[in-house]
């Protein structure tokens, strides 16, 4: 009954399971456990290329912690307008790059487009004191309006972001999502798409409290393991962290919770535009759903113990849709169904 978030869910069994087991026995801790020595080689096998992998607790520090490697207290970081940094965080990638200044750019469904930011990056006046430096590009995978960004775009994002000497992260916090939907390999939308850095997530998608930095770019490696240690990032019992991860990579648990999550929103968004009145704000790519409601199905949703969250825009009454590894089928044709009632 709840489609507010993908947060409001519990964790897989197999991520619990993983949990249950890592708490028997003793290992060295700080990230000198057995579990995290083996995540590297872990998601370098998913990513087909070496990569460095480093556990943090929250989407937000991931964030954070990425854009602060790729971006000085003075640079600009180039992101859509509704990005999860720019609007989510608390100010925390500023905080923690020391006052890099985010930039806003719009886009339709939640994606930034080339020439949006090449035509903002030639605005620039270069070398000039009384302005920020572009220093990164930062776009979100799938968006923050459900939407994805093909390999196509990435890579000509990249390819702007780069010619001008900009860094390029990735927010994966719905990644699985995108993958799942995209049904590419995950090297095709980050780092052979010219991604140096992204945030890996894990928590929407059935993990406990699981969230990484993956570099692909090496040099990026210098600062980021001191600089999580001076987040607070750096647990002591990190083999809690690393089992999580370890247990959502296995067996494609973390595609397999994405597809499920996936198909039902689909289902969702079908029966939804069969209700008099209900249009779609953007496309479902993945398990979001933004939806216009006349007032009558809206309040009458509320009535009957639906929870979501109110996404108005314009005075229109909007709502997003979330559903997750766990949604169950009877849920979604419950929704659909008392939707129809009062749209009718």
């Amino acid at each position: 009954m709840n489609f507010a978030s993908d947060n409001t869910t519990g964790a897989a069994p197999e991520i619990m399971a993983a949990l249950e087991a890592a708490s028997h026995g003793q290992t060295m801790p700080y990230g000198a456990d057995e579990a995290t020595g083996r995540l590297n080689e872990l998601f370098g096998g998913v990513f087909e290329t070496e990569v460095s992998v480093y556990p943090v607790g929250t989407g937000t520090a991931a964030n954070a912690l990425a854009l602060s490697t790729i971006a000085p207290p003075f640079g600009a970081i180039y992101c859509h307008e509704t990005a999860h940094v720019a609007v989510d965080e608390c100010g925390a990638p500023e905080m923690y790059t020391g006052g890099a200044k985010m930039m806003p750019l719009a886009g339709e469904h939640g994606k930034v487009p080339a020439a949006s930011l090449e035509a903002a990056l030639d605005a620039v006046p270069l070398g000039e004191v009384h302005h920020v430096m572009p220093a990164a590009l930062s776009i979100t995978q799938q968006t923050e309006c459900g939407s994805h960004y093909s390999v196509r775009e990435i890579t000509a994002l990249a390819e702007v972001a780069h010619g001008k000497d900009l860094a390029v992260h990735l927010d994966g916090a719905r990644f699985a999502n995108a993958v799942a939907a995209l049904d590419c390999a995950p090297a095709d939308v980050t780092w052979r798409a010219g991604v140096d850095i992204m945030s890996f997530g894990a928590t929407k998608n059935g993990a406990w409290a699981g969230e990484a930095v993956v570099v692909f770019k090496a040099a990026l490696n210098r600062e980021i393991a001191h600089r999580r240690m001076r987040a607070g990032h750096l647990f002591s019992k990190m083999r809690f962290a690393a089992v999580q991860l370890e247990a959502y990579l296995a067996n494609d648990l973390w595609l397999n919770n994405a597809r499920h999550a996936n198909r039902m929103a689909a289902r969702l968004a079908v029966g939804l535009s069969s209700v008099p009145g209900v249009r779609l704000v953007h496309p479902v790519d993945g398990n979001q759903i933004f939806a216009e409601l006349p007032e009558p199905v809206l309040s009458g949703l509320l009535a009957e113990g639906y929870l979501f969250y109110r996404w108005d825009a314009g005075g229109v009454a909007t709502v997003r849709l979330v559903t997750a590894f766990n949604t169950r089928t009877e849920d979604i044709e419950g929704f659909i169904e008392t939707a129809g009632r009062y749209g009718a």
